[in-house]
């Protein structure tokens, strides 16, 4: 008994001890932020000061859960997640107020967040295919998110500032005819994260999904490498060397967070994705998400391969660019201090992301990038297609009809 007393009294001790050392390190970084808040710093260099016309960002997320007949899920097992909270947060909308007001809420709120922005004055944002099963329809139990393609279009077709990206798992087997109509609904890309919808890129099965995505012009932005923002993710789905199959058909591919996370083979993904830029020049990457704490240092080396430039294109991830996710602070050295405090100033969460990105060395040819490669400016309208975008779409639906393998069969791999 009398050690039991011990080890008890020991170990609230012990805790005592690191709660009043946890209070002293609060209360000196409290102290710390106000001092360096009048300290002075220098000046903030120019290039964030500098004004520009505002950039589009190309990898923006939406989600839902069914609310307002959005057809849009999320997992049970995700929303019975720590994580499920912190996404609420970072959506800036509640789930009550899903439920009153519908999934829609978050595509209006963001769009009023990128009007505040003096940065940023488009996004596109993605839907979320799931899942396909062996007889071709959408796998319930296994899909994590499921924002639906007509549900974005509609959305985004609200706001002059929201584009459309679509999403489609090529394994449907009516995939062709969802790109025909994604393509009729304005989308400027196609977005797959391959571990969570299990899809192998380099299935040979999904080659005529790619030539219509050639046809099409639709671009394919597919993540590569580590994935760490659900519960479950078949990661070697992800490799960027799967990729070469639509790389090699011609397809204008876009690497997600230029393949900064993870391993395979004992080889970094970032280093495994770069002599395919050599390779084709129809590869590009996208920097959104390369400030998170656990991407740090790949910007700078990104930024600092020659090969890359006219490659690299603008995009934040959002919602992921919340603290302690992502902050200016982790930088240093890399970003003067002066630089840090300024970013750390602004309020709205896209001219932090572009200004903490120019800190960091990105330049204007990058921010502009995805306006030449979507070709944003000449992006149809959900109502009115261009002649020359409306003579693609029927050379395709055309095909559809004649040809039963412009539809992708379903893969013989199991995952």
């Amino acid at each position: 008994m009398k050690l039991f007393r011990l080890l008890t009294s020991l170990v609230f001790s012990i805790l005592r001890t690191l709660g009043a050392l946890a209070g002293i390190a609060l209360g000196l970084g409290f102290m710390f932020w106000l001092f360096l808040d009048e300290l002075p710093l220098g000046p903030v260099s120019p290039a964030l000061l500098t004004k520009s016309e505002p950039y589009a960002d190309m990898h923006v997320h939406t989600a839902g859960i069914g609310a307002g007949d959005s057809k849009a899920f999320i997992s049970q097992e995700l929303i019975d997640s720590y994580k499920f909270k912190f996404y609420l947060q970072a959506f800036d909308v509640t789930q009550e107020e899903l439920v009153e007001k519908g999934d829609a809420l978050v595509l209006e709120r963001l769009s009023k967040k990128i009007t505040d922005s003096k940065q940023v004055n488009r996004a596109v944002v993605l839907a979320m295919d799931g899942v396909i099963n062996d007889l071709g329809g959408l796998d319930h139990a296994k899909t994590v998110v499921y924002v639906p393609n007509d549900f974005v279009a509609e959305e985004t077709a609200k706001y002059d500032n929201l584009l459309f990206g679509a999403s489609v798992n090529p394994y449907r087997p009516d995939a062709i005819r969802h790109l025909v109509r994604a393509k009729r609904q304005g989308a400027v890309l196609v977005k797959w994260i391959p571990s969570i919808m299990l899809i192998d890129p380099s299935d040979k099965a999904l080659t005529s999904f790619y030539l219509a995505l050639i046809e099409l012009d639709l671009p394919l932005l597919s993540h590569a490498g580590q994935e760490g923002s659900f519960l479950e993710s078949k990661d070697e789905l992800n490799d960027p060397l799967r990729l070469e199959l639509p790389l090699r058909l011609g397809v204008k591919v876009i690497a997600a967070h230029i393949s900064s996370k993870g391993t395979v083979d004992g080889v970094d993904n970032f280093h495994r994705i770069l002599p395919l830029f050599r390779k084709y020049e129809n590869l590009y990457a996208d920097i959104s998400a390369l400030t998170q704490v656990n991407r740090l240092g790949y910007l700078k080396k990104a930024l600092g391969l020659g090969y890359l430039k006219g490659r690299l294109i603008y995009g934040s991830d959002w919602p992921l660019q919340f603290f302690p996710l992502v902050s200016p602070w982790y930088h240093f050295p890399a970003v003067r201090l002066a630089d840090m405090r300024f970013v750390s100033k602004q309020s709205n969460l896209w001219d932090r992301d572009v200004l903490l990105k120019k800190a960091l060395g990105v330049t204007e040819d990058i921010f502009r990038a995805n306006e030449l490669v979507l070709k944003l400016p000449a992006i149809p309208s959900p109502t009115l297609i261009e002649q020359k975008d409306s003579e693609k779409v029927e050379k395709v639906t055309t095909g559809v009809k004649k040809s039963a393998s412009l539809s992708a069969p379903h893969s013989t791999h199991s995952y």
